[in-house]
């Protein structure tokens, strides 16, 4: 079947991830994203497009930080509370039922609840008369110890981290699972040595 080009995402599975920034005014804001994504390996960059009028940009704006929260598929009936047109006087923390995570890096708080919290200052940003890409720096990355495998990874069984696909009637969420196949980065090299080893110690 042939589908229009913008339909693209309805066959990439998508994280969510929530957003939480605050106001130079102290205003607490949360938003949805999935249009997120790590910048090359192992570099500490991440980067989100946003439409140009979202009381998020305008946060990360003035503020120069913003917390990456990754939900679990138990969060999936708050991503609508946050997603909806909200004044910017508006606390989203309360308006979706939501509690903060102290942070340890940026004045914005994290989203209590989540499996893992990235909180970032802004890099660079990349404006178009459509959208804007947000370059942000990692600053400190922290984990749930309930989803993190005895060799530091992620047990995406017990993260149920939660995705989403787009259709033209709207999003389907839905998670990962595991299929029990596991290669090492050195395999993509020619003498199996991984060339970043050392970045992980």
């Amino acid at each position: 079947m042939i589908f229009k080009p913008f339909m693209r995402e309805g066959f990439i599975p998508l994280p969510v991830a929530f957003m939480s920034t605050i106001s130079a005014g102290g205003v607490r804001n949360i938003a949805p994203y999935s249009c997120i994504m790590p910048v090359l390996r192992p570099l500490d960059l991440i980067c989100l497009a946003s439409a140009r009028k979202r009381d998020t940009l305008d946060n990360i704006r003035q503020m120069g930080e913003f917390v990456v929260n990754m939900p679990g598929v138990e969060l999936a009936e708050k991503v609508i509370p946050t997603a909806r047109f909200s004044r910017p006087e508006v606390d989203e923390f309360q308006a979706a039922g939501l509690m903060e995570k102290t942070s340890s890096s940026v004045t914005a708080p994290g989203i209590a609840g989540c499996y893992a919290w990235m909180e970032c200052e802004l890099y660079k940003e990349y404006e178009d008369d459509k959208y804007v890409l947000i370059m942000g720096r990692v600053l400190r990355l922290e984990v749930d110890d309930n989803v993190v495998t005895s060799d530091g990874g992620l047990d995406v069984g017990k993260a149920n981290p939660l995705m989403m696909t787009g259709s033209k009637k709207g999003m389907q969420f839905c998670t990962v699972s595991e299929i029990d196949r596991f290669e090492p980065f050195s395999a993509m090299f020619p003498n199996r040595s991984d060339p970043l080893v050392n970045k992980y110690d």
